[in-house]
């Protein structure tokens, strides 16, 4: 099959136009040609993606991590001598202000381990160069060693109180390569989805030479959009439709020690990070079918009860519970994202035109 842009001015018969005929041998080799560079470009795309991959996977795991801490919470009114006692910040702290400080996971001072849970009264003030921080207010005795007084604490001051990690925070690994394991699936995930307008690109390429010369000028539309949809996509799963889900999820635990396996819990979020991701691709499909003209306003509303059956079949796949409210989450953005393409149908849509 050859290139969209290959076609000389030469040759104008209409079977030119529609990319000439080809043999079957030949469908194969312009199938195996495009999957090389496609492999090739994601390849290239993962040795980038594994160095982060450390970093991609550490923000993936943030809202699991944030709920999982919630779950196993003990949730106690705040209350005290006045009744008006409220939580601050740490940004709110003044110089020379003191408090106990405690460990919220495994943290080396020196050659020492401190274990979570552990205390150690704390200073807010300065350090020798000037700079504020928070430091140790009393020797700490760690193993067989002496943590003096006025060490700097490993923490932010000025990060959200969201963003700072909780003593039952962590997910858990079984075996010694699950997380080199983990990672390389992390890393390859990210490339796929880094190398998603390429991939589209390639499979435009590819049918391309099929249409008319006037409906491959779709091309750009076709990738810029699916590209801009896949990432909104993706971003609505993460910031919208996981961390409610992963709360009631995991709230129903509470009664229970929850361990989490990290590889399960990427498994789940990067299947609905991909699933909302292609789901997001509507408009944009529907935008070149429509300019093609075959799809109009019209069909979409004739066919609404169908395309409803199958979207709440897809929540209900996509949903890992079968509850109505788990289902509603991912059945809701479908409904509305089918009604945004009746609409980019109605205003985009014309006749296929043979030129």
């Amino acid at each position: 099959m050859s290139s969209a842009f290959d076609v000389s001015d030469e040759d104008e018969s209409p079977e030119r136009e529609l990319g000439g005929q080809m043999s079957f041998l030949d469908h194969l080799d312009e199938v195996r040609r495009r999957l090389i560079r496609s492999i090739l470009f994601v390849f290239v795309a993962f040795l980038l993606c594994w160095f982060a991959s450390r970093h991609i996977y550490n923000f993936l795991s943030v809202p699991v991590r944030r709920a999982l801490a919630e779950a196993q919470e003990r949730k106690v009114p705040l209350g005290g001598l006045t009744g008006n006692e409220i939580i601050l910040p740490l940004s709110s702290l003044k110089e020379e202000d003191t408090g106990r400080y405690v460990f919220a996971e495994a943290t080396k001072l020196g050659s020492s381990v401190i274990p979570p849970g552990a205390s150690v009264l704390a200073r807010y003030g300065r350090d020798s160069a000037g700079q504020f921080g928070l430091f140790t207010d009393e020797p700490l005795l760690a193993g067989a060693t002496v943590i003096p007084k006025g060490v700097r604490l490993p923490i932010d001051i000025n990060a959200r109180p969201e963003e700072l990690p909780g003593i039952d925070d962590k997910l858990i690994v079984n075996t010694v390569l699950e997380p080199f394991s983990l990672y390389v699936k992390v890393a390859l995930y990210a490339a796929l989805c880094l190398s998603v307008p390429f991939l589209l690109w390639q499979i435009w390429a590819f049918i391309s030479p099929g249409l008319y010369k006037h409906e491959r000028t779709y091309a750009l539309p076709f990738v810029f959009l699916s590209s801009i949809s896949f990432i909104v996509g993706a971003a609505f799963a993460y910031y919208v439709i996981f961390p409610p889900a992963a709360r009631y999820l995991l709230g129903l635990g509470g009664d229970f020690r929850l361990y989490l396996r990290a590889t399960d819990y990427f498994d789940f979020i990067i299947l609905i990070m991909l699933a909302m991701g292609a789901i997001f691709q509507m408009p944009a499909i529907t935008y070149v079918l429509a300019r093609i003209g075959l799809v109009t306003a019209a069909l979409l509303v004739r066919v609404w009860k169908t395309a409803l059956i199958v979207i709440l079949v897809a929540a209900a796949v996509l949903s890992p519970t079968s509850d109505v409210p788990n289902m509603m989450l991912f059945a809701a953005p479908m409904i509305v994202l089918y009604l945004v393409s009746i609409f980019v149908a109605w205003v985009f849509a014309k006749p296929r035109v043979v030129e």
